[in-house]
Protein backbone atom coordinates (compact mmCIF):
# COMPACT_ATOMS: atom_id res chain seq x y z
CA UNK A 1 0.00 0.00 0.00
CA UNK A 2 1.32 3.52 -0.91
CA UNK A 3 -0.59 5.04 1.91
CA UNK A 4 -2.05 7.73 -0.18
CA UNK A 5 -6.38 7.62 -0.70
CA UNK A 6 -7.58 6.97 -3.81
CA UNK A 7 -9.03 10.17 -3.88
CA UNK A 8 -5.60 11.79 -4.45
CA UNK A 9 -3.96 9.42 -6.77
CA UNK A 10 -7.28 8.91 -9.13
CA UNK A 11 -7.98 5.45 -8.42
CA UNK A 12 -4.51 4.12 -10.18
CA UNK A 13 -2.51 4.15 -6.21
CA UNK A 14 0.36 7.03 -7.44
CA UNK A 15 0.10 10.39 -6.75
CA UNK A 16 -2.36 12.56 -9.57
CA UNK A 17 0.56 15.14 -10.85
CA UNK A 18 -2.72 17.97 -10.71
CA UNK A 19 -3.17 16.90 -7.18
CA UNK A 20 -2.68 18.23 -3.78
CA UNK A 21 0.50 15.86 -2.66
CA UNK A 22 1.95 16.46 -6.05
CA UNK A 23 1.29 20.47 -6.06
CA UNK A 24 2.73 20.91 -2.39
CA UNK A 25 5.62 19.08 -3.55
CA UNK A 26 6.38 20.85 -6.85
CA UNK A 27 5.90 24.34 -4.72
CA UNK A 28 8.16 23.42 -1.94
CA UNK A 29 11.06 22.20 -4.56
CA UNK A 30 10.73 25.23 -6.59
CA UNK A 31 11.52 27.21 -3.78
CA UNK A 32 15.45 26.27 -4.30
CA UNK A 33 15.12 27.38 -8.04
CA UNK A 34 17.61 29.38 -10.09
CA UNK A 35 16.03 32.62 -10.10
CA UNK A 36 15.31 32.43 -6.32
CA UNK A 37 19.36 31.49 -5.94
CA UNK A 38 20.15 34.32 -7.67
CA UNK A 39 18.09 36.69 -5.93
CA UNK A 40 19.33 35.50 -2.85
CA UNK A 41 22.81 36.15 -3.91
CA UNK A 42 21.68 39.52 -4.86
CA UNK A 43 20.51 40.48 -1.28
CA UNK A 44 24.47 38.59 0.24
CA UNK A 45 26.01 41.23 -1.98
CA UNK A 46 24.44 44.00 -0.51
CA UNK A 47 26.65 44.02 2.41
CA UNK A 48 29.70 43.46 0.70
CA UNK A 49 28.91 45.94 -1.69
CA UNK A 50 28.52 48.66 1.28
CA UNK A 51 32.28 47.13 2.98
CA UNK A 52 33.44 47.57 -0.09
CA UNK A 53 32.58 51.11 -1.24
CA UNK A 54 33.79 52.40 2.15
CA UNK A 55 36.87 50.79 2.77
CA UNK A 56 39.58 53.08 3.46
CA UNK A 57 37.54 56.09 3.50
CA UNK A 58 35.48 55.36 0.48
CA UNK A 59 37.72 57.03 -1.81
CA UNK A 60 40.50 54.42 -2.85
CA UNK A 61 40.18 53.92 -6.83
CA UNK A 62 40.87 49.92 -6.71
CA UNK A 63 38.07 49.11 -3.79
CA UNK A 64 35.78 51.77 -5.58
CA UNK A 65 36.77 49.22 -8.48
CA UNK A 66 36.05 46.25 -6.61
CA UNK A 67 32.16 47.59 -4.95
CA UNK A 68 31.55 48.37 -8.69
CA UNK A 69 31.96 44.82 -9.74
CA UNK A 70 29.89 43.50 -6.74
CA UNK A 71 27.30 46.32 -7.94
CA UNK A 72 27.37 45.17 -11.40
CA UNK A 73 26.77 41.49 -10.86
CA UNK A 74 24.10 42.19 -8.39
CA UNK A 75 22.53 44.29 -11.99
CA UNK A 76 23.05 41.31 -13.99
CA UNK A 77 21.48 38.77 -11.19
CA UNK A 78 18.25 41.10 -11.67
CA UNK A 79 17.81 41.03 -15.25
CA UNK A 80 18.42 37.25 -15.59
CA UNK A 81 16.12 35.97 -12.18
CA UNK A 82 13.52 37.80 -13.46
CA UNK A 83 13.76 36.54 -16.79
CA UNK A 84 14.80 32.75 -15.69
CA UNK A 85 11.44 32.72 -13.34
CA UNK A 86 8.99 34.26 -16.45
CA UNK A 87 10.48 31.72 -18.86
CA UNK A 88 10.29 28.81 -17.01
CA UNK A 89 7.82 28.93 -14.93
CA UNK A 90 9.53 29.43 -11.50
CA UNK A 91 8.09 32.29 -9.99
CA UNK A 92 7.17 31.82 -6.53
CA UNK A 93 5.83 33.68 -3.33
CA UNK A 94 9.08 33.99 -2.28
CA UNK A 95 10.71 35.36 -5.56
CA UNK A 96 7.50 38.00 -5.71
CA UNK A 97 9.04 39.57 -1.59
CA UNK A 98 12.51 39.07 -1.91
CA UNK A 99 12.91 40.50 -5.81
CA UNK A 100 11.97 43.78 -5.01
CA UNK A 101 13.35 44.30 -1.78
CA UNK A 102 16.76 42.79 -3.18
CA UNK A 103 16.65 45.27 -5.93
CA UNK A 104 15.56 48.65 -4.10
CA UNK A 105 18.34 47.50 -1.45
CA UNK A 106 21.08 47.53 -3.86
CA UNK A 107 20.51 50.75 -5.35
CA UNK A 108 19.49 52.19 -2.00
CA UNK A 109 23.03 51.35 -0.25
CA UNK A 110 24.47 53.05 -3.29
CA UNK A 111 22.90 56.13 -3.32
CA UNK A 112 23.13 56.66 0.51
CA UNK A 113 27.24 55.23 0.55
CA UNK A 114 27.71 57.79 -2.50
CA UNK A 115 25.68 60.66 -1.06
CA UNK A 116 27.62 60.13 2.28
CA UNK A 117 30.84 60.32 0.41
CA UNK A 118 30.01 63.73 -1.01
CA UNK A 119 30.06 62.58 -4.40
CA UNK A 120 26.19 62.66 -5.19
CA UNK A 121 23.89 65.59 -3.65
CA UNK A 122 21.37 64.80 -1.10
CA UNK A 123 18.87 65.59 -2.60
CA UNK A 124 19.21 63.45 -5.15
CA UNK A 125 18.73 60.74 -3.17
CA UNK A 126 16.25 61.79 -1.49
CA UNK A 127 13.66 62.25 -4.68
CA UNK A 128 15.00 58.54 -6.03
CA UNK A 129 14.14 56.51 -2.87
CA UNK A 130 11.33 58.18 -1.75
CA UNK A 131 9.74 57.56 -5.19
CA UNK A 132 10.64 53.88 -4.98
CA UNK A 133 8.91 53.85 -1.50
CA UNK A 134 6.06 55.62 -2.15
CA UNK A 135 5.42 53.78 -5.30
CA UNK A 136 6.00 50.85 -3.14
CA UNK A 137 3.21 51.87 -0.46
CA UNK A 138 0.71 52.82 -3.21
CA UNK A 139 1.04 49.46 -4.87
CA UNK A 140 -0.15 48.09 -1.99
CA UNK A 141 -2.71 50.82 -1.40
CA UNK A 142 -4.34 49.08 -5.01
CA UNK A 143 -3.70 45.41 -4.56
CA UNK A 144 -7.38 44.47 -3.83
CA UNK A 145 -8.28 46.29 -6.78
CA UNK A 146 -5.76 45.01 -9.32
CA UNK A 147 -2.12 44.94 -10.28
CA UNK A 148 -0.30 47.70 -11.93
CA UNK A 149 2.15 46.48 -14.31
CA UNK A 150 5.98 47.31 -14.80
CA UNK A 151 5.46 49.92 -18.01
CA UNK A 152 8.41 50.52 -20.33
CA UNK A 153 9.55 53.93 -18.61
CA UNK A 154 10.09 52.17 -15.71
CA UNK A 155 12.28 49.34 -16.83
CA UNK A 156 14.23 52.30 -18.80
CA UNK A 157 14.13 54.18 -15.38
CA UNK A 158 16.12 51.13 -13.18
CA UNK A 159 18.56 50.81 -16.64
CA UNK A 160 19.18 54.73 -16.17
CA UNK A 161 19.57 54.27 -12.48
CA UNK A 162 21.91 51.48 -12.42
CA UNK A 163 23.89 52.84 -15.12
CA UNK A 164 24.07 56.76 -13.12
CA UNK A 165 25.50 54.44 -9.58
CA UNK A 166 27.67 52.22 -11.19
CA UNK A 167 29.21 55.66 -13.40
CA UNK A 168 29.12 57.54 -10.13
CA UNK A 169 30.98 54.35 -7.98
CA UNK A 170 34.11 54.42 -10.19
CA UNK A 171 36.42 57.12 -9.48
CA UNK A 172 35.85 58.99 -12.76
CA UNK A 173 37.37 61.86 -14.21
CA UNK A 174 37.55 63.94 -17.24
CA UNK A 175 34.49 63.69 -20.24
CA UNK A 176 33.24 60.49 -18.08
CA UNK A 177 32.54 62.52 -14.91
CA UNK A 178 30.36 65.07 -17.38
CA UNK A 179 28.97 61.65 -19.11
CA UNK A 180 28.25 60.49 -15.68
CA UNK A 181 26.44 63.77 -14.10
CA UNK A 182 23.94 63.56 -17.02
CA UNK A 183 23.52 59.77 -17.18
CA UNK A 184 21.78 60.65 -13.60
CA UNK A 185 20.44 63.63 -14.57
CA UNK A 186 18.35 61.52 -17.18
CA UNK A 187 17.62 59.30 -14.35
CA UNK A 188 16.30 61.56 -11.69
CA UNK A 189 13.45 62.52 -15.10
CA UNK A 190 12.48 59.22 -15.41
CA UNK A 191 11.94 58.62 -11.82
CA UNK A 192 9.83 61.64 -11.40
CA UNK A 193 7.67 60.89 -14.65
CA UNK A 194 7.64 57.12 -13.98
CA UNK A 195 6.15 57.75 -10.63
CA UNK A 196 3.79 60.15 -11.67
CA UNK A 197 2.14 58.19 -14.37
CA UNK A 198 2.20 54.99 -11.86
CA UNK A 199 0.26 57.20 -9.43
CA UNK A 200 -2.01 58.29 -11.87
CA UNK A 201 -2.85 54.16 -12.83
CA UNK A 202 -3.32 53.97 -9.28
CA UNK A 203 -6.31 56.38 -9.14
CA UNK A 204 -7.91 55.30 -12.32
CA UNK A 205 -7.71 51.44 -11.02
CA UNK A 206 -9.25 52.22 -7.51
CA UNK A 207 -11.98 54.37 -9.31
CA UNK A 208 -12.92 51.76 -11.13
CA UNK A 209 -12.35 48.66 -8.41
CA UNK A 210 -14.82 51.08 -6.64
CA UNK A 211 -17.57 51.14 -9.14
CA UNK A 212 -17.38 47.74 -9.84
CA UNK A 213 -17.59 46.67 -5.93
CA UNK A 214 -20.85 49.26 -6.02
CA UNK A 215 -22.28 48.39 -9.49
CA UNK A 216 -21.65 44.29 -7.52
CA UNK A 217 -23.52 45.51 -4.47
CA UNK A 218 -26.31 47.62 -6.32
CA UNK A 219 -26.88 43.76 -8.27
CA UNK A 220 -26.93 41.61 -5.49
CA UNK A 221 -29.44 43.84 -3.74
CA UNK A 222 -31.96 43.99 -6.92
CA UNK A 223 -31.33 40.29 -6.81
CA UNK A 224 -32.38 39.97 -3.35
CA UNK A 225 -35.58 42.22 -3.69
CA UNK A 226 -37.11 40.78 -6.29
CA UNK A 227 -36.49 37.36 -5.00
CA UNK A 228 -38.41 39.15 -1.93
CA UNK A 229 -41.23 39.99 -4.06
CA UNK A 230 -41.40 36.61 -5.72
CA UNK A 231 -41.47 34.62 -2.69
CA UNK A 232 -44.09 36.90 -0.81
CA UNK A 233 -46.56 36.31 -4.51
CA UNK A 234 -46.11 32.56 -4.25
CA UNK A 235 -47.02 32.29 -0.56
CA UNK A 236 -49.97 34.89 -1.27
CA UNK A 237 -50.99 32.56 -4.15
CA UNK A 238 -50.96 29.48 -1.76
CA UNK A 239 -53.29 30.99 0.68
CA UNK A 240 -56.02 31.60 -1.76
CA UNK A 241 -55.21 28.50 -3.78
CA UNK A 242 -56.22 26.64 -0.16
CA UNK A 243 -59.30 28.91 0.67
CA UNK A 244 -60.85 27.94 -2.89
CA UNK A 245 -60.68 24.64 -1.95
CA UNK A 246 -62.15 25.17 1.27
CA UNK A 247 -65.28 27.34 -0.11
CA UNK A 248 -67.56 24.89 -1.90
CA UNK A 249 -67.27 22.63 1.30
CA UNK A 250 -68.20 24.86 3.41
CA UNK A 251 -71.05 26.07 1.01
CA UNK A 252 -72.23 22.13 0.94
CA UNK A 253 -72.66 22.29 4.00
CA UNK A 254 -76.58 23.02 5.48
CA UNK A 255 -76.68 25.79 8.40
CA UNK A 256 -77.08 24.25 11.98
CA UNK A 257 -79.60 26.13 13.43
CA UNK A 258 -78.61 27.13 16.95
CA UNK A 259 -80.68 26.56 20.17
CA UNK A 260 -83.31 28.93 21.07
CA UNK A 261 -82.96 31.22 24.16
CA UNK A 262 -85.52 31.08 26.80
CA UNK A 263 -86.43 34.38 26.02
CA UNK A 264 -86.95 33.48 22.24
CA UNK A 265 -89.32 30.80 23.21
CA UNK A 266 -91.30 32.87 25.29
CA UNK A 267 -91.72 35.16 22.82
CA UNK A 268 -93.11 32.45 20.37
CA UNK A 269 -95.51 30.85 22.80
CA UNK A 270 -97.24 34.26 23.51
CA UNK A 271 -97.40 34.77 19.73
CA UNK A 272 -99.10 31.58 18.99
CA UNK A 273 -101.50 31.77 21.91
CA UNK A 274 -102.65 35.51 21.22
CA UNK A 275 -103.35 34.23 17.75
CA UNK A 276 -104.77 31.40 18.49
CA UNK A 277 -107.54 33.10 20.80
CA UNK A 278 -109.54 35.34 18.46
CA UNK A 279 -109.57 32.00 16.37
CA UNK A 280 -111.63 29.94 19.29
CA UNK A 281 -113.39 33.02 19.84
CA UNK A 282 -114.47 33.19 16.40
CA UNK A 283 -115.52 30.03 16.30
CA UNK A 284 -118.08 29.74 19.19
Amino acid sequence: MTGVPASATGGTGRPAPGGKLGSAAVNQASLWNIANILTMIRLVLVPGFVLLLLQDGGHDPVWRAWAWAAFAVAMITDVFDGHLARAYNLVTDFGKIADPIADKAIMAAGLICLSSLGDLPWWVTIVILARELGITLMRFWVIRHGVIPASRGGKMKTLAQGTAVGMYVLMLTGPLATLRFWVMAVAVVLTVVTGLDYVRQAIVLRRRGLAEERAARLASGGAGAAGGVSGAGGAGGAEGAVAAAEAPESAAQPPVPGPTSGSDASEVSTSDASTAGPAAGSGR
